[in-house]
């Protein structure tokens, strides 16, 4: 509930600020006296656009905070969906500035003004006779039919399983869509697979055959060279094997004569076994080398496929070429597999359709049972409200697709009058009728969902004393599930009200201002004196304030 208000600087206000309470709160004041300016305040802080015009003074900007109490709304999720600090007593403050911008806060977080707005619209419903249009919307009657069907939960259920639906068959024509251009690349796609499926793909293979390239393309260089190294190791009179053989035997016999020689001994013996080594191998590599033009000519024409497979694939490393084939082979796969996976994905969009007809069903039945209770008691209330030949037609038929609610049409039909014919609220109700029916219907809403605050802005205009007294029952009866208020011109709905406010003007050094106060109850024995007779107040006035409040 709104808890408190508080307005600087905007139109005809300086500076206000009211504590409000639950139950049933009462506005009056005459005309021009500020009402709109004190609702055009609160519109602000919901979410309503400004402009640079609504500021009192030009060079100061405009505040308006507003408090309300949330623990039992149910709004956490709003809050998380949203990144707020949730707290159970929240604030609401909206800026206007001298330059025309204008910002807005959750709980001291900046907000954009749909944020702002959203929230706005599940904490207080501001209804007037010009704000009736959701009665004539066939979504807002359905939820009117759901709430008294306590169809809460049966609707959670449905619609978790048409998004689970909607999104399966979603998945379903991307199958279908996925087969008809891979059915297209099919034979393209096998043929590249198959051309990456010949060449010898595997890490390193590229350097392995170009190694082996090279070393039969040059096998006469390598033979002439190994014949240099063999004769420059084993040569009789200066190779490298028999002067170290030569050096061995001499630091063998020098090690004889002191440990200085020993270790210059044990590394001659070290360089010389390991010439020996070299030579052993130089021995192999001479006897295993030989001219191969047939694994020459196989070893190029492999080269020059990893050569053109690479240039046809636009990559320059052999793993670039592994992952294409994998891809390649995963296509195939998917595309060999796809009529199996395409009839499993339609075999479960059938079972959640049978699934959800039989939830529409349910939902259907829910909301035919309460129907005629319905129309009974809106009839009846009409009829109290001095709309006594007041009828509806109220009917369900099957739609021809599933609907976020349903798979209902919904006809919501409306006669003021006998004999006439019935038509859509929309066509046929007056403003008055309209604003008497959205009234009756929100008063039926209370007793089974937590709406927000509401506020009737002098719904009750045009009417007469017996449907206003009527109304006011009915708004009193509301604010016990509710908080509710009432802007209003009668006296004898304001009698109703359990605390009466005034909005007046005073004339100040600065111009005319706008204020509002709570009154005490001689106060508003004297108030509603004035709107029964006028300024000049008389004693059977004041005597029938009295039996009003009474």
């Amino acid at each position: 509930m709104l808890s408190n208000l508080s307005i600087e600087n905007y139109a005809l206000i300086d500076s206000l600020e009211v504590s409000l309470d639950g139950g049933f709160t009462i506005i009056t004041g005459e005309t021009g006296a500020g009402k709109s300016i004190f609702l055009g305040g609160l519109s602000l802080v919901l979410g309503k656009r400004a402009d640079l015009s609504s500021l009192r003074n030009k060079d100061k900007k405009c505040i308006i905070e507003a408090y309300f109490q949330i623990n039992n709304y149910g709004l956490k999720p709003f809050f998380e969906k949203y990144d707020l600090d949730y707290e159970a007593s929240t604030v609401i403050r909206r800026e206007i500035l001298p330059s025309g911008k204008s910002r807005a806060f959750i709980n001291d977080t900046p907000v954009t003004l749909d944020v702002l707005s959203k929230l706005g619209s599940r904490l207080i419903d501001i209804h007037s006779q010009h704000q009736t249009l959701m009665l004539t919307e066939n979504d807002f009657q359905l939820k009117l039919i759901d709430a008294l069907a306590d169809n809460k939960q049966r609707l959670a259920s449905f619609r978790k399983t048409l998004a689970d639906y909607n999104e399966t068959k979603k998945e379903l024509q991307q199958l279908i869509d996925f087969q008809g251009d891979a059915l297209k690349e099919k034979d393209y796609n096998d043929f590249l697979l198959q051309e990456l499926e010949a060449a010898p793909l595997k890490e390193g293979v590229l350097e392995d055959l170009e190694e082996q390239y090279a070393q039969l393309n040059n096998v006469e260089s390598i033979m002439e060279e190994l014949s240099k190294g063999d004769q420059l190791l084993n040569d009789e009179q200066i190779g490298v094997l028999s002067l170290v053989g030569e050096l061995k035997s001499t630091f063998s016999r020098l090690a004889n004569f002191g440990n200085q020689y020993v270790e210059l001994n044990q590394r001659i013996q070290s360089v010389f076994i390991e010439l020996d080594d070299i030579n052993t191998e130089l021995q192999n590599y001479k006897d295993g080398i030989e001219s191969n033009p047939v694994l020459l000519e196989e070893i190029s024409g492999k080269l020059q496929l990893l050569y053109n497979l690479q240039k046809k694939h636009g990559v320059s490393d052999i793993s670039e070429l592994i992952k294409i084939k994998e891809d390649l082979s995963q296509k195939a796969f998917e595309t060999a597999n796809l009529d199996e996976k395409i009839a499993h994905t339609g075999k479960k969009v059938e079972e959640l359709e049978s699934l959800l007809e039989k939830q529409a069903m349910v939902l259907r039945d829910k909301r035919n049972a309460v129907i005629p209770s319905l129309k009974e008691k809106l009839e009846s209330d009409l009829s109290l409200l001095g709309m006594p030949s007041a009828s509806f037609r109220i009917s369900l038929s099957d739609a021809e697709s599933f609907k976020v609610n349903g798979k209902d049409n919904l006809s919501f039909l409306f006669t003021a009058n006998k004999g006439s014919d019935y038509g859509e609220l929309k066509k046929v109700a007056s403003g008055g009728e309209l604003s008497r029916i959205m009234l009756v219907i929100k008063s039926i809403l209370a007793k089974y969902e937590k709406l927000p605050t509401i506020m009737f802005d002098e719904i009750d205009t045009g009417v007469s004393g017996e449907v206003s007294n009527r109304m006011a029952d009915i708004m009193k009866e509301m604010s016990k599930e509710m908080q509710v208020f009432s802007i209003t011109h009668l006296p004898q709905v304001a009698s109703k009200g359990d605390y009466h406010f005034k909005v007046y003007k005073t004339d100040g050094h600065e111009g005319t201002e706008t204020n509002m106060k709570k009154l005490s109850k001689d106060e508003r024995v004297v108030e509603l004196a004035q709107m029964l007779g006028g300024k000049e107040i008389s004693d059977s006035a004041m005597a029938h304030a009295r039996q009003l409040l009474n």
